[in-house]
């Protein structure tokens, strides 16, 4: 029950988050049937949040959860809206990456998986030990809960930017034989710098209400996690 209770903490907020990504790239879109379709899937996400107000078990709370991302990367092609050709995304493709975008995306996502490891293990936790991921030897299934909410806000976003700015280019991405699409040292380097100068940047917390430097977040709930568990805190309180 625990572990389903932080789960749907952790959910809500990750919903609540690709909702805000959608509705921000509908308003900045100059294409009226693509922002039509970024509200839509705003919506349906509202939807599945209402549906996570009441307790749920572990099972429903995973269940939610895949969909509400089937929602969201069935819409995240429309939020490029540069480079079309070169980027464009059809669904998510993880080991491996099979285009550019995906290839982007998990570089993004394991830079931040990296830094909520470190963080949890420098407030006592064990990164390990997950809720919503299940626990497999050599997984860090709690760093893996934990960026879940933070993905849309800090990595999504940050790959929407490099795309749509053209701070990353197509000539930077190579395919294999296998068909995975790696990137050039080049990109790579453009990327780690682009990631470093976006955790520069500062933000009021919601839970704190302090302005803080968004490379700090993942600190700042490993801590709020250990609290919780700690009893200090009643319940986890996600970033949203």
């Amino acid at each position: 029950e625990e572990s389903a209770r932080l789960a749907r903490n952790i959910v809500i907020a990750k919903m609540a988050n690709c909702r805000t990504v959608a509705l921000r790239a509908a308003r900045e879109s100059e294409e009226p049937e693509t922002a039509r379709r970024l509200r839509e899937t705003a919506e349906l996400l509202a939807g599945k949040i209402r549906t996570l107000h009441k307790p749920a078990p572990l099972n429903i709370v995973r269940g939610q959860e895949g969909e509400a991302a089937k929602f969201y990367f069935a819409i995240f092609d429309d939020m490029i809206c540069a480079q079309k050709e070169a980027f464009q995304f059809h669904k998510r493709s993880r080991r491996p990456p099979l285009d550019n975008v995906n290839t982007l995306l998990s570089f993004v996502y394991t830079l931040l998986t990296h830094d909520m490891r470190s963080a949890l293990e420098a407030v006592g936790l064990d990164p390990a030990v997950g809720c919503l991921h299940r626990d497999r030897p050599g997984r860090p299934s709690l760093a893996l809960d934990m960026i879940e909410e933070l993905r849309p806000v800090i990595a999504d976003r940050l790959v929407l930017s490099l795309i749509n700015r053209r701070q990353v280019q197509p000539k930077g991405f190579i395919t294999s034989e296998t068909g995975a699409v790696i990137m050039s040292d080049d990109t790579r380097k453009e990327v780690l710098v682009a990631y470093q100068k976006r955790k520069q940047e500062e933000i009021e917390h919601p839970f704190l209400k302090e302005k803080i430097q968004i490379g700090l977040i993942p600190h700042v709930q490993a801590l709020l996690l250990a609290r919780t568990l700690r009893g200090d805190l009643n319940q986890y309180p996600p970033f949203l």
